[in-house]
């Protein structure tokens, strides 16, 4: 199968919210959001991430989204630079209202000694889970 784009679908409580939260990071907008969906580039290769209101996604799935105080249905990745540019992240999610689950910044050796990575694991305003991964050995 040849397939001409991915991208991903992912449920939000609320549009606007989410919509502030990825433009604060820097996030380009796909299109013009609206009521029950904005939508936004990532990376050089512009994946697309679809945020629907929770209630509309579910509707298209026939079922119920992940409940993501349980888990998590999806984990992107996401890499940077250099170590500022890691730092810089960091506070620029906490400040946009993201939850920094695990940076570390804080448990430097058990990451160093392993594999050069500086690694935080982050949720958005809604849990959505991503990676923000340094490898300062490449």
């Amino acid at each position: 199968m040849n397939t001409k784009q991915i991208w991903a679908n992912l449920g939000v409580e609320n549009i606007e919210r989410t919509k502030i939260f990825y433009q604060s990071l820097g996030f380009q907008l796909n299109g013009s959001p609206s009521n029950e969906l904005v939508s936004f580039f990532f990376g050089p290769d512009n994946f697309v991430i679809h945020f629907f209101k929770k209630e509309k996604l579910e509707s298209s799935l026939e079922g119920k989204t992940s409940d993501l105080s349980k888990g998590n249905e999806v984990m992107f990745s996401l890499s940077v630079e250099n170590k500022e540019e890691y730092n810089h992240w960091v506070t620029e999610i906490k400040n946009a209202g993201g939850k920094i689950l695990f940076d570390s910044n804080k448990d430097r050796k058990a990451f160093y000694d392993n594999n050069g990575f500086y690694v935080c694991v982050f949720t958005d305003p809604d849990g959505h889970k991503f990676n923000l991964l340094y490898n300062e050995k490449m």
